[in-house]
């Protein structure tokens, strides 16, 4: 009897940043187990959770989340943990305006961690709150100016946390084909200069 092997999954390394208590380990929570925890303490450093994603129909990869802490003394451990990761989404609170306003030195410091291939969505959370402080446009204009995707999401009712993350997953997978047509092109020029050659 002939086993066939399953085709393994490609996975990829996501983080979730942002300001503490921005509801970044509520929503990958509610992403990860479609279950809203109103009591979360603080994440102490990182924690990470896989979840398989489905770009296109019949057809998935598997992220790698982290949930990061957004302390300032945790900065260094975060700065770190940039190595390998694809995709990023950067999160603020709807409800505090100081965690929309510290968004671009978050974004500085991306920048200055990552190279430009990263893939970057910004999430304004906490959009089942009465209390905003930050307005939707406020958060399309710096997603624009950036050229970000941008979503505003509730990790207590579920709102858009999926499409987020589906979002990120076909703008991965995108990302790695164009990047694998490139250097299939690359080669074919080199084999073409080496025939002319001689």
């Amino acid at each position: 009897m002939s086993l066939t092997k399953k085709p393994k999954i490609p996975h990829y390394k996501v983080l979730i940043l942002g300001d503490k208590a921005v509801g970044k380990s509520c929503f990958l929570f509610r992403f990860t187990e479609n279950k809203f925890q109103e009591i979360y303490l603080s994440t102490a450093g990182m924690d990470y959770k896989y979840k398989d994603v489905m770009y296109e129909e019949g057809k998935t990869i598997r992220l790698q989340i982290w949930d990061t802490a957004g302390q300032e003394r945790y900065r260094t451990i975060t700065t770190g943990l940039f190595k390998g990761a694809v995709g990023i989404i950067l999160m603020y609170d709807i409800t505090d305006k100081q965690t929309f306003n510290n968004v671009r030195e978050w974004i500085k410091s991306i920048e200055e961690e990552t190279s430009k291939k990263v893939i970057l969505i910004l999430v304004g959370n906490k959009v089942d709150k009465k209390e905003r402080e930050v307005l939707k446009a406020e958060g399309e204009q710096i997603a624009e100016e950036y050229n970000f995707p941008f979503f505003e999401t509730s990790a207590q009712s579920g709102l858009n946390v999926n499409s987020v993350f589906e979002t990120l997953a076909k703008l991965i997978v995108e990302k790695k084909a164009q990047s694998a047509n490139q250097g299939h092109k690359l080669t074919n020029t080199k084999n073409n200069e080496k025939k002319k050659c001689c």
